[in-house]
């Protein structure tokens, strides 16, 4: 912004946020009320969506909702109920907060939906916003002609970097018979990791072990091997936006060309993955990369409905 010459009647005070130039609470009563003007401040403050939400009107649901310990489902239920002052005063503030400080939304409430399941989540983890989640629950994993593998015949499966252990949760919510280990190097993300373990009463079946990669499992081998690994490379990381500044950078650098932590897992797959089993992994937009580092290598590379090319497959004789 250009300098203003300083005179007598200038005025030194900051320039007023933007939420001061729209609705003040108490022009707001409904929940829809809230949504509409956190949709219009947010997309006035050009914020970025990055973390489960694709637009300014789904940041702004998610954000109201959790506020008021809602569902994001539960909007169209509740969009006409009238708030409390209290509410209305706690929704304004919130709001405001995400536009000075970029927090992500899920931050903030802590609160993310991974295939409508909830988890708790804060600055110790990523926000989870994998397409393996999709994937697993799609009709590759449900036992019909085009499986990859039979999942009742899974009984041991690895979460390889687990962060908040949604993914593990959601493989052993898949695979009901099976055991399920999640790995991360973070001790951090693990207590995270347990706060949702425990919160989908899985203690009994979700393990969470803390270490590099494979090392903590020593020579366990697993029917199914699931990973979103830290795959940004150096540009990407270079060029985050403020949103992702608050998500841990140890989950999300990848290295130079942002396969760095694929490499290490694709060495080291084979030797913990039964014979009918397979490695199901994100790499983001690393698969030229990843192609040009493994020519010899046949990935399956899964479409998702907001994805192309950005989760692959590798069963155990390809890993061989």
């Amino acid at each position: 912004m250009p300098k203003r010459t300083k005179t007598a009647k200038s005025s030194t005070k900051a320039p007023a946020p933007i939420t001061a130039r729209l609705p003040r609470p108490g022009e707001l009563i409904t929940v829809l009320d809230f949504v509409r003007f956190a949709a219009t401040a947010f997309n006035r403050a050009k914020l970025t969506f990055a973390h489960g939400t694709e637009d300014a009107v789904g940041d702004a649901v998610l954000l109201v909702c959790g506020a008021l310990h809602l569902a994001p489902t539960d909007f169209d239920a509740f969009a006409a109920a009238r708030l409390s002052a209290d509410e209305r005063r706690r929704l304004f503030d919130v709001i405001e907060a995400r536009i000075r400080t970029r927090m992500p939304v899920a931050y903030l409430i802590n609160r993310v939906y991974l295939r409508g399941v909830p988890f708790y989540v804060d600055p110790r983890v990523i926000v989870p916003r994998s397409y393996v989640g999709e994937i697993l629950d799609g009709e590759l994993f449900d036992g019909g002609e085009l499986s990859l593998i039979d999942p009742g015949a899974v009984e041991r499966v690895l979460d390889l970097c687990t962060g908040s252990g949604c993914l593990a949760i959601l493989a052993a919510m898949r695979f009901p018979h099976a055991k399920v280990d999640a790995i991360d190097v973070s001790d951090k993300a693990l207590a995270v990791a347990a706060i949702n373990v425990a919160d989908h009463g899985l203690e009994d079946r979700v393990t969470l072990l803390h270490g590099d990669l494979f090392e903590p499992s020593g020579a366990t081998r697993y029917d199914l091997i699931i990973s979103n690994p830290p795959y940004v490379d150096a540009a990407g990381m270079a060029g985050l936006p403020p949103e992702c500044r608050h998500e841990p950078q140890l989950a999300l650098d990848g290295g130079g060309d942002g396969i760095a932590i694929v490499r290490r897992i694709l060495s080291d797959a084979a030797a913990h993955v039964t014979p009918g089993g397979g490695l199901l992994c994100e790499v983001g937009r690393g698969r030229a990369v990843l192609e040009r580092s493994f020519p010899r290598t046949r990935f399956l590379w899964i479409d998702t409905e907001a994805s192309v090319g950005e989760v692959f497959w590798l069963g155990a004789d390809a890993l061989n």
